[in-house]
């Protein structure tokens, strides 16, 4: 009694699938069909009211929002979380840098370029602007803890505006003012 050895193996048998299984088949796919019908009517039938789309009882995009949400939203969408935060640190200066120092010293404007984000701080005296410089690598950490790393790398520091220049027969050529207040 000898068998072939190289007869090939038959492969195994699929089960076919019963009547119940297709019926799940169809009536899904029925209701598919019955979906997309449905919304094909429904996109009809707004076209005939008008078109668009109406407000109904639940919430969607469009109903108002809180004041406080809209601004926040639209910061969001334009790009403006970092300038924002720093008005918000420009608001809070005095809590930041302690009484003394936002009495003498006052932020005036935070500039981004792609290599540099600098706050500038003009002082009302060279003392206190040699201070704030003193100070500055703290002030830019502490700023940074605020408002997230890498917002401030730089904190230039101005000394006092000096009174208008004058020009006139009564002015000294070449004369600016006492150097040690400013500047």
């Amino acid at each position: 009694m000898s068998e072939e050895p190289n007869q090939a193996a038959e492969p195994p048998a699929v089960p076919e699938s019963s009547g119940v299984d297709l019926a799940r088949v169809a009536l899904r796919a029925a209701k598919e069909q019955a979906k997309a019908r449905g919304a094909a009517a429904q996109q009809k039938k707004q076209a005939r009211r008008g078109g668009g789309l109406r407000s109904g009882a639940r919430a969607d995009g469009r109903d108002p929002l809180p004041l406080g949400a809209a601004i926040n939203r639209l910061i969001t969408e334009r790009g403006w979380e970092t300038p924002a935060a720093v008005g918000g640190v420009m608001g809070r200066w005095p809590q930041i840098v302690g009484a003394d120092l936002a009495n003498h010293c006052v932020p005036l404007r935070y500039e981004e370029d792609p290599d540099q984000r600098v706050l500038t701080v003009q002082c009302d005296s060279t003392a206190w602007a040699t201070q704030l410089r003193l100070l500055a690598p703290r002030l830019v950490a502490r700023l940074n803890e605020d408002l997230g790393h890498g917002t401030v790398r730089l904190i230039k520091v101005l000394g006092p505006g000096g009174p208008p220049r004058t020009y006139g027969a009564l002015r000294a050529p070449g004369s600016v003012g006492p150097g040690d207040t400013y500047g």
